[in-house]
């Protein structure tokens, strides 16, 4: 009798305290503050809460202490622009035109007509900043400004599109950047000043930090959409002296040391300005690790691959979600989710109207608030290059479909900035992984399992149909045109 009114009284507790927790979710009136941090080849086992070795970030691993992290959160393609244009607009970027990495002076961009998260928020009131890299086109018209947000200060593209190049050996590759200019650190619309030595780059991450903490505490009394796009620790990286030889792992852990320190000021402003417990901070990353820069470049966790491949290794990120009160703090979620899923989910969050033309993501609040059941996200496209679709996913069940791609896998990797080699045309079979036995895709197991081969195949005609597919030389019926200069 005794041991059955403990049970009971503990199922009792344990249901009251579901319910008030449910209470506390649904009983928001004020709609919440959102900062979303954006890595740049920051890989998945960079953090020290994804099994980081050698270096420290207990601030990023706060945010995971105190709210959900994801084990199986893809970037919408293992490549710089594709992966913002997909974080920006809730789509698959290849259904909006937009490829690869956009160089300096491209004649194309996001197109006016894409709504931006940016633009979704700033339908509710919020005011909208962005500190950082862009990456989305760098002519005045592709800019952020023009694009939903009320700010700007950073770059415009990846910190190695400049004509210093200690980072290449390639000859080509060298003519190519000499005919680049120096970086352009612009604000709004205009050139602030000019980054031109690795001494110069060393001061970005400081800078962004400054502008977004100054951001937070101008935007104390209205809502605000706080975008943070680190241009680190894409190479060539750089530290300033305040973190300079201050890590185990060289130059590499310094920087991700400084960035640590960087999320611990944003933090501590949310904090100062009473607004840590009503702001959704999201932490994410573009793309993988870039391998073939060996010691400049970071950690896959185990993944197969790295950026710019469809492999694990390039498209799997870390990514954490703190909302305190909202998202149970300390939970992982190991369900499918993906960087075009956050458009939906803010916009669910923050009670905006989605737009009109067709999304991809799909919306994880349930997650979010502590249903790690839930699996909103049933499938997902693994595209890269121009609109080759290489692997389709359901749950654990990865298809990869023949293809030829990047492989860092046999090759010597580069040491002190410099890169090695990564063919790009490495053969890649058919074949089938279950990743949750095998998350490092080393064993095919299609011979058995043909009815899951079978199945996956349909999700690849699907998407051929859906986005098209240049390996197979299919036309989308659902693709819309990135913006091009006349």
């Amino acid at each position: 009798m005794h041991k059955t009114f403990i049970a009971l009284l503990v199922g009792i507790v344990a249901v009251a305290t579901f319910s008030n927790w449910q209470v506390q979710t649904t009983a928001l009136t004020t709609p919440p503050n959102v900062v979303l941090i954006f890595m740049d080849d920051m890989g998945y086992g960079d953090l020290g809460c994804y099994g980081a070795s050698n270096y420290q970030t207990p601030h990023i691993d706060q945010v995971a202490a105190e709210g959900m992290r994801f084990t199986n959160f893809l970037a919408a393609q293992p490549v710089c622009s594709a992966s913002r244009a997909g974080l920006l607009t809730g789509c698959y970027p290849n259904r909006i035109g937009i490829y690869g990495a956009l160089f300096p002076r491209v004649k194309m961009g996001i197109n006016a007509s894409e709504t931006t998260m940016a633009e979704l928020l700033k339908t509710k009131g919020y005011a909208t900043a962005i500190f950082g890299k862009w990456h989305l086109g760098d002519h005045p018209s592709f800019l952020p400004l023009q694009h939903g947000f009320d700010e700007y200060v950073g770059l415009p593209y990846s910190n190695d599109m400049w004509p210093v190049v200690t980072h290449i050996n390639s000859e080509e590759q060298k003519r190519r950047r000499a005919a680049f200019p120096f970086l352009p650190l612009i604000q709004g619309n205009d050139t602030l000043r000019s980054i031109q030595t690795l001494e110069d780059q060393a001061q970005l991450t400081g800078i962004y930090t400054q502008r977004a903490v100054d951001f937070i505490a101008k935007n104390k009394k209205k809502p605000f959409f706080l975008y943070v796009p680190h241009s680190m620790p894409h190479v060539p990286i750089a530290a300033s002296a305040a973190f300079r030889g201050k890590s185990k792992q060289g130059l590499y852990g310094d920087v991700m040391q400084e960035i640590d320190w960087s999320v611990g000021e944003i933090m501590k402003a949310l904090k100062k300005n009473g607004l840590d417990k009503n702001t959704l901070v999201i932490f994410t990353s573009d793309n993988g690790p870039w391998f073939n820069y060996g010691n400049h470049a970071g950690s896959a966790g185990g993944l197969r691959e790295g950026k710019g491949s469809t492999y694990e290794g390039g498209n799997r990120v870390p990514c954490l979600v703190r909302w305190p009160g909202q998202i149970p703090a300390g939970t992982v979620c190991t369900q499918l989710a993906s960087t075009i899923d956050l458009f939906p989910t803010i916009a669910q969050i923050c009670q905006a109207t989605l737009p009109t033309q067709k999304i991809d993501g799909v919306d994880i609040t349930p997650i979010l608030k502590g249903n790690l059941q839930a699996s909103p996200r049933k499938y997902f496209y693994y595209y890269h290059r121009r609109n080759n679709l290489e692997a389709v996913r359901r749950d654990n069940w990865k298809l990869v479909l023949p293809h030829e791609g990047r492989s860092y896998e046999g090759q010597t990797p580069g040491r002190d900035g410099m890169g090695g080699l990564a063919p790009e045309n490495h053969p890649y079979p058919l074949a089938l992984f279950d990743l949750n036995r095998d998350p490092g895709e080393r064993y095919d197991v299609q011979a058995i399992y043909p009815d899951i081969v079978a199945e996956l195949q349909q999700v690849a005609e699907t998407a051929r149909q859906d986005l098209g597919d240049d390996i197979t030389n299919r036309t989308g019926k659902n693709v819309r045109l990135a913006g091009i200069l006349k």
